[in-house]
């Protein structure tokens, strides 16, 4: 099996994605565009687990990128103080919140080039956005995408940079389910393709595994 191809390699995963994952969201708690981004932003080098801790009371005292951009970064540092680099999200929060007042009427845009424009705002944040909020095909790169689509073989040991995943993903997978595909791809990768120590042995997708095959 070590001989699959790339295509059988996709076909493989897609067909047991579909059958054990046929529901894959994102696990970060959210209700509306403005609070999904304040949540990615946040999520960065931190768990989910611990943004969902945060964000009820941050959404509370802040519920609209107006309310935001009227704090302090010292009023939303209090509410983000036990993530990873408190200081520096506080800042792009209430950057960020000022830009989609002043720019974009208070509402979050769609467009890599417009969010991207947004301070704290890289292209794995605003992919998720994109492919979340408005069901574009954007494939979000995050350490579990990038390490699971290498152990699988659906991207090449050249592919070394996110971006060249990105573009290797979004090309192979059929367009209507990359949305999917990312969360896909994450949860086997929180869960099951671990990073230290992978769940080979309970992992359906062994045989058509890069990673495993090798090894094994």
């Amino acid at each position: 099996m070590n001989r699959m191809t790339k295509k059988e390699r996709y076909e493989a995963a897609i067909a047991y994605f579909q059958e054990t994952m046929p529901i894959a969201e994102t696990e970060l708690h959210y209700g509306n565009a403005f609070q999904l981004l304040v949540a990615v932003i946040l999520s960065a080098q931190c768990t989910d687990k611990r943004i969902n801790q945060v964000t009820p009371a941050l959404f509370e005292a802040y519920p609209t990128a107006q309310d935001m951009a009227a704090a302090t970064e010292e009023e939303v540092l209090a509410y983000v103080k036990s993530v990873s680099y408190p200081n520096s999200k506080a800042r792009h929060l209430v950057e960020t919140a000022r830009k989609l007042t002043t720019d974009f009427q208070g509402e979050v845009p769609s467009t890599m080039k417009e969010l991207t424009s947004l301070p704290g705002v890289g292209r794995k944040t605003a992919n998720v956005v994109m492919s979340v909020v408005f069901q574009k095909a954007a494939m979000a790169v995050d350490t579990h995408v990038f390490r699971v689509s290498h152990r699988l073989g659906l991207v090449d040991a050249t592919d070394k940079t996110p971006l060249a995943v990105e573009q290797k993903l979004t090309r192979h997978f059929p367009e209507e389910l990359i949305p999917k595909a990312h969360h896909w791809l994450i949860l086997h990768g929180r869960y099951v393709c671990t990073s230290q120590k992978p769940h080979c042995l309970e992992c359906g997708l062994r045989s058509s595994c890069a990673y495993y095959n090798k090894k094994a």
